[in-house]
């Protein structure tokens, strides 16, 4: 989901010295210039593989405390509908850690050391989901600007060099669409609504305007891997360009709702034939990141307690395994 995982650290990667692993390097990336999927059982180089865990493991760990700060309006929804809308919705982002947990396996991790360098703090999760969700209207706001950048990240990603990643991204971004919608339409309800309910709208749209700007990483000049792992096709946008995109699409969107974006050197550029936009702060993009977000310490503590809670369902799902196994055995 999110290009910020292409910005880490991923460790020291041998260059190919010998002339059989320069030509079975050489091999290799032919075969993604000639748009040939990698499959797990492919010869891959260390760094291919290691960027891959990096950005598929964050993704899945995004999916996952993503179900967090919506979570914590289920029981406050304001109908019957809203609540069951919401319950399905949280579903399916469950649906998506699940997938991608399985994706990321086919290359090496196991799903419990993958959740323990998530719950030690040693992996990262998107910066979006360290922020509060105060009101109802956010999670109007969320469906709407956070899925919706969510899509734009994600509709690449479903020709990723890397097949089990591509493929996953296929039911992914189906079910992010009809998230986007839905916050949408929870954002027009609310905006054709009474003067409260507008202002609540409008002030959801101040608050995760920027930090859903943030959600496509720093900029390309200070986007440490994406040249290579473009050239690997892991990825095929640049964060700039993804970035437009989304104001690009986001913008009529809030004139149709009669929502003023909070950016004042927001105009359109006829000369480029794109939105013009203010500068993001990164200082606070940076802080995010460190662990230091209005929410970061309460998200990994929420899901460190979920992980402590939910152990006995995973032992009696082992126990259960387990026993069927040796049953078919005999």
């Amino acid at each position: 989901m999110y290009t910020q995982g292409l910005d880490g650290q991923i460790g020291p990667v041998r260059e190919a010295e010998t002339a059989e692993e320069k030509a079975r390097e050489a091999a290799f990336q032919a075969k993604i210039d000639a748009e040939i999927r990698i499959e797990p059982s492919d010869w891959m180089p260390e760094g291919y593989r290691r960027t891959l865990i990096r950005q598929i493991s964050q993704h899945a760990h995004s999916e996952i405390v993503g179900m967090l700060p919506e979570g914590n309006w289920v029981t406050r929804a304001p109908t019957l509908r809203r609540k069951a809308i919401l319950l399905a919705k949280i579903q399916d982002e469950a649906g998506h850690g699940l997938y991608l947990y399985s994706a990321c396996e086919t290359l090496g991790p196991t799903r419990a050391e993958l959740v323990e360098q998530l719950l030690a703090g040693r992996a990262k999760y998107s910066s979006i989901f360290n922020y509060p969700t105060l009101t109802w209207a956010d999670i109007g706001a969320i469906g709407w600007l956070v899925d919706g950048a969510a899509i734009m990240n994600q509709v690449p990603l479903q020709r990723c060099s890397y097949g089990p990643y591509a493929r996953a991204m296929v039911r992914i971004c189906k079910e992010e669409s009809f998230h986007q919608r839905q916050g949408y339409e929870i954002m027009m309800a609310l905006a054709n609504g009474t003067a409260e309910q507008r202002r609540m709208a409008q002030d959801a749209l101040d608050r995760w305007w920027w930090p859903a700007l943030m959600m496509f990483g720093p900029p390309d000049k200070d986007s440490v891997h994406s040249a290579q792992s473009m050239k690997w096709k892991i990825k095929r946008v640049s964060n700039d360009e993804l970035r437009q995109r989304f104001v690009d699409v986001t913008v009529p969107q809030a004139e149709r709702l009669g929502l003023t974006i909070p950016d004042p050197h927001l105009r359109w550029n006829s000369e480029r034939g794109h939105y013009d936009f203010g500068e993001i702060d990164w200082e606070e993009f940076h802080r995010v990141i460190a662990g230091n977000g209005p929410c970061n310490r309460e998200r990994l503590e929420q899901r460190r307690r979920a992980h402590a809670e939910g152990a006995w369902v995973r032992e009696a799902a082992a126990a259960y395994a387990e026993k069927r196994a040796r049953r078919r055995a005999a």
